[in-house]
């Protein structure tokens, strides 16, 4: 007999409604309902559309309950640092900011001006990103604040919006830099010391938490009914760290899509002075485990490569940017991807082009050799940050668990393992999704543990192990180094 879970993954580009089956130690995941999430332009502000999610997460439950499997439980994911603030009664107060929107910076710039940024570390062991949500506070009204009873995270308050329930799941709640990951409660150094109003900060809940049940009228809307609601890790890496097909210690993992996030699993936070300078977070994973890695600028360069290119009515889709970079030379142009100039929206190709004239390279003037110089120095990149996690912790890594969208980019696959000179194990694609299940399932009593799920996860899905040949990839590799 089959066991049935729904996980509602919503990323930053797209979102989709998936459906887990459990039989026997496999898991077979069917996805029901795929949308984009196109965020609102208005005049310089970004915003999320939260709405319109919303609508496509009840239309992908809806579709679920078309096909009548006995469903268990429900429990939503997504990317973190924004928030949702709700109005007493429950409804969303708008906008939802993006985190790209410029306010961040300026967030940055007030918290900063009231906490040191060495005590915020020592509280909270997060990297200093001007995204996180503490600094988006800074910028917050207090007229908004005052409004609200709850602030959540983007799961967290889809979560709460299916069961009424209000909480902050441990995985997404380490992620806000408000939490503080040795007392695992809210910093009240830092909610104090910014003056942020600690009643609207929901209880924090441990990863595979009950909610309670759909809550009738959502029930009544789609159809499913008798359905429990579960804080499985809100944060979509912790889930995916969850659906990886690991064993043993000397592993990392690498989440591939718009960033990059590349760590390893500890038993307990690392916060130093060490980790400190090398901007290293540290963030909650399943059974209370740390997340210790560092959040990099991914595949956004190539995404806004992209934009900027069919703005200018050159369509390219993504295989066809793959053999354009593939049959460009190698080596000729790299850049630091961790330039701040990366991080925003803009002429992508243009400022790629004007970091290699100022560092004296080559420019790259197609398509195909801007493509080819962003991957290969992203692959660099992963390697520098690999080494510095070997230097923190004293382990030696043997091999790279990359899962999530791009691990669809088989050039990047093949660059990264050349560059890590390690083997890379790729897969599941849909590790978040079948994280979040596995998590439900565990939290339900279906499956006993973390090893068991993992096992699951080995059993279930092809895995593809990339080899490395690394020759080529030292000298090109040293000359990264100067860059930074």
């Amino acid at each position: 007999m089959s066991n049935f879970y729904v996980a509602c993954d919503l990323g930053a580009e797209s979102g989709r409604v998936t459906v887990g089956s459990l039989n026997q130690g496999k898991l077979a995941l069917s996805e029901l309902h795929r949308f984009p999430n196109i965020p609102i332009r208005e005049k310089d502000s970004l915003y999320w559309d939260i709405p319109q999610l919303y609508q496509e997460l009840l239309q992908g439950i809806r579709k679920v309950a078309v096909r009548e499997d006995p469903i268990h439980s429900v429990s939503c994911d997504s990317w973190g640092v924004d928030y949702l603030l709700f109005e007493p009664d429950g409804s969303l107060i708008t906008p939802t900011f993006h985190y790209r929107d410029p306010r961040s910076r300026v967030g940055s710039k007030e918290v900063l001006s009231k906490v040191n940024w060495e005590l915020i570390y020592a509280e909270t062991g997060i990297q200093n990103l001007p995204i996180n949500t503490l600094f988006q506070l800074g910028a917050e009204k207090p007229k908004r604040l005052s409004r609200a009873s709850h602030l959540m995270s983007v799961a967290d308050g889809f979560n709460y919006l299916l069961s009424g329930v209000p909480r902050f799941e441990a995985s997404m709640a380490s992620t806000t830099q408000l939490f503080n990951p040795v007392t695992k409660t809210w910093s009240d150094r830092l909610l104090n010391g910014l003056k942020l109003p600690s009643k609207i900060f929901p209880p924090i809940v441990p990863s595979g938490s009950r909610l309670g049940l759909l809550r009738p009228e959502i029930a009544q809307q789609t159809g499913l009914e008798d359905v429990q609601v579960v804080a499985s890790c809100s944060h979509d890496t912790a889930a995916a760290v969850v659906g990886l097909p690991a064993s043993g210690e000397n592993w990392a993992f690498l989440s591939s899509g718009t960033w990059a996030l590349m760590g390893i699993e500890l038993p307990e936070p690392i916060i130093n002075d060490q980790s400190r300078e090398l901007n290293f977070t540290n963030e909650i994973g399943y059974g209370g485990s740390v997340r210790f890695l560092k959040n990099m600028v991914g595949l956004w360069i190539l995404q806004e490569c992209r934009r900027y290119w069919a703005e200018e009515e050159q369509e390219l889709d993504y295989e066809v940017m793959t053999h354009l970079a593939g049959s460009s030379p190698p080596f000729q142009s790299l850049i630091n991807p961790a330039d701040a100039r990366f991080l925003s929206p803009g002429d992508m190709p243009l400022k790629v082009q004007a970091y290699c004239k100022e560092s004296g390279q080559t420019v790259p003037r197609k398509p195909g050799p801007i493509i080819r110089c962003v991957l290969e120095s992203l692959a660099l990149l992963y390697r520098k940050t690999l080494q510095e996690i070997e230097q923190i912790t004293g382990r030696k890594i043997e091999r790279l668990h990359m899962v999530g969208g791009g691990t669809k980019n088989t050039l990047l696959n093949h660059f990264t393992a050349n560059a890590l000179q390690m083997p890379v194990v790729l897969g599941p694609a849909e590790a978040t999704s079948a994280g979040n299940v596995l998590v439900q399932a565990m939290t339900l009593g279906h499956v006993k543990s973390l090893p068991e799920a993992r096992k699951i996860v080995r059993d279930s899905f092809k895995i593809e192990t990339i080899p490395s040949y690394a020759a080529a990839w030292n000298a090109a590799y040293e000359r990264l180094e100067k860059l930074f």
